[in-house]
């Protein structure tokens, strides 16, 4: 794996993120090899080169210590927001692993966004972190069809592997949930799948779900989608562009009827889908926690 060089690995998210309650954010890898066809950060406003190629971060991990050792406000880290902490390359390197150590080791909490099931590895961190502070752990499943997500996400394990990481992860105590995002257009937006999808998580055990019934689409982001979409799905592409233009947010057709369905089958299975609620609910033990600590 190529390295490259990093100042710095923690970086202060703003005051009152209201995005999963975070208070920090790290990436220890640059670019990511999941393939996925709609991938966001390939535009160019984040300035990541080869974006296929994943390079890991020189130091990453001794530069992480050198700096939670200096912080005093325990909060949530997130990780994973830009580059997947489980790419394949971590299964070689650990440097996630080395993370969450030092995450445990300086009483910190995690936030962890994956598509692999190779979290699972790291179970017995989650835990011991989770006796400390906050653990939230979100699995990115877009599709219930795994013949699907072998088109959209090529390099990735399947949706039915990721739900089972949720089953295992949720029987372990782990609040872990799902991110339904994005909901590509014409392709991931049909009432049943999203049915079918809360459904498949409620018996996994997940305990959220979030979706924003959309996707993004800009520059560089836009060109690779569009090149995907032509070699999978033929036509579709000139209907992205007679609907959407050149629109950023592209929000499915029938995002309010599709909303209204996926709500009512949140509340048919008790799974939380409201941001607020989800950051009330997984920070709710710990605080209550350390409330009755004080007597």
């Amino acid at each position: 794996m190529e390295f490259i060089k990093a100042k710095t690995i923690l970086t202060k998210v703003k005051s009152g993120s209201d995005w999963y309650g975070i208070d920090y954010n790290i990436n220890l890898y640059k670019g990511c090899s999941h393939g996925c066809i709609y991938c966001d950060s390939r535009s160019q406003c984040y300035r990541i080169d080869r974006f296929h190629m994943v390079r890991g971060k020189e130091k990453a991990v001794y530069i992480l210590e050198q700096e939670l050792s200096k912080k005093k406000d325990k909060g949530v880290i997130s990780m994973g927001a830009m580059s997947d902490a489980y790419n394949p390359l971590e299964k070689e390197y650990k440097q996630t692993r080395e993370a969450l150590k030092l995450i445990s080791k300086y009483g910190f909490g995690v936030s962890i966004d994956t598509k692999s099931d190779l979290i699972l590895r790291d179970i017995d961190l989650l835990k011991e972190i989770n006796m400390k502070n906050n653990v939230i752990v979100k699995l990115t499943i877009t599709t219930p069809s795994d013949e699907l997500s072998k088109v959209i996400e090529p390099n990735v394990c399947v949706s039915s592997q990721r739900l089972k990481a949720v089953k295992e992860l949720s029987d372990n105590g782990l609040f872990v949930g799902i991110i339904m995002n994005p909901v590509l257009p014409f392709l991931t937006d049909q009432q049943e799948d999203i049915k079918t999808l809360v459904k498949l998580a409620y018996k996994s055990g997940a305990k959220f779900i979030h979706t924003y019934m959309g996707m993004t689409l800009r520059d560089s982001q836009r060109d690779y989608y569009f090149e995907k979409l032509d070699q999978n799905f033929i036509g579709l592409k000139e209907k992205y562009i007679q609907f959407y233009g050149n629109r950023y947010y592209c929000a499915v057709p029938n995002n309010k009827v599709l909303y209204k369905v996926f709500i009512e089958e949140c509340h048919k299975y008790g799974i939380l889908y409201n941001m607020e609620d989800i950051i009330r609910a997984y920070k709710k033990e710990t605080k209550s926690y350390e409330q009755l600590s004080l007597f």
